[in-house]
């Protein structure tokens, strides 16, 4: 349910989905992230490109579902760098983990030190509310 959510919020945006999954080999080490789209400006000739990790954070612990989170949108983002530079990764949220979990200090400081993208996505909706670079 959540990445169909998060699919059909990213089309709406005007997102082409060019994987699902994104296969990415990067030393020795075969990863899928969830969702790879490419969205062509208007205004430009290059397209951007992202990859997008979905999370759900519907597990009892934030601060666990965190920590998953992070080791993953870490290694995924060493090995696109390596990869496809060309290729931004978000890490894409349901609203309410972003107001209970990322809004806290706590999560805006690793969010900061770890550089991590985000999307945050009304699951009801299927609509993106907010996108943090």
């Amino acid at each position: 349910i959540i990445h169909r959510a998060v699919r059909t919020a990213l089309e709406k945006d005007g997102w082409v989905i060019t994987d699902d999954p994104l296969f990415v080999s990067f030393a020795q080490v075969q990863m899928y992230i969830d969702l790879g789209a490419e969205k062509l400006l208007a205004a430009e000739k290059n397209g951007h490109k992202i990859a997008v990790e979905i999370k759900s954070f519907l597990g009892s612990s934030a601060l666990s579902e965190f920590h998953l989170a992070l080791g993953q949108f870490l290694s995924y983002r060493l090995a696109l760098e390596a990869q496809q530079p060309d290729r931004a990764l978000y890490l894409a949220i349901p609203s309410d983990a972003y107001d209970g979990f990322f809004r806290l200090e706590f999560g805006q400081m690793m969010v900061q030190r770890y550089q991590i993208k985000l999307i945050v996505f009304d699951v009801q909706n299927e609509v993106i509310s907010k996108w943090q670079p």
